[in-house]
């Protein structure tokens, strides 16, 4: 139980770490626009070597945004959970911590995705057309990475949480 509890806890630092790094830079897209490399992300624009922010209000960078921040937050509770769960006190009888851990990093995993989704729809139907020469950046690499280390932690937390039921089961009362 806790070889999977521990093997969950690093997919979840790691996952965690990538989300936020994905979720603040800004290279997101790069493309050409006039002869000059640009590349933006969900908060900022950069063209050349000089940067503004983002101050349109469109959708679907809100919508990408909102979901990788609650892709965050939903990593980081269950982070803290999973802490948790190393401790053998049990204060909730019915509310497994390992359980409510590999739930809240699958919740991240769909908001993750969702974000990614959208972003990647939008970007290819619409600003693909406008920038001719464009590409896919790291920061949207990494948040793809950081959705599988959610997942991973997701299902490493789920095992640890059926190895201890099973051994609650078996064990005579």
């Amino acid at each position: 139980m806790y070889s999977f509890m521990g093997g969950g806890l690093f997919c979840a630092w790691v996952g965690t770490i990538l989300l936020v790094v994905a979720t603040a830079t800004d290279h997101w897209m790069q493309y050409r626009l006039s002869g000059a490399f640009a590349h933006q992300g969900l908060w900022r624009y950069c063209l050349g070597s000089k940067c503004y922010l983002q101050t349109e209000s469109i959708a679907y960078w809100n919508a990408t945004r909102a979901f990788m921040i609650l892709s965050s937050l939903c990593a980081t509770s269950g982070i803290i959970m999973g802490i948790m769960a190393f401790a053998q006190q049990s204060t909730f009888t019915r509310l497994s911590r390992p359980f409510s851990a590999g739930i809240m990093f699958f919740a991240s995993t769909f908001f993750v995705l969702l974000a990614l989704a959208i972003y990647t729809g939008v970007t290819v139907s619409f600003l693909g057309r406008r920038f001719g020469d464009w590409r896919f950046s790291w920061s949207y690499i990494l948040g793809w990475v950081a959705l599988l280390m959610t997942f991973f932690a997701g299902i490493f937390y789920m095992c640890a949480y059926r190895m201890h039921e099973c051994r609650r089961l078996s064990t005579p009362r």
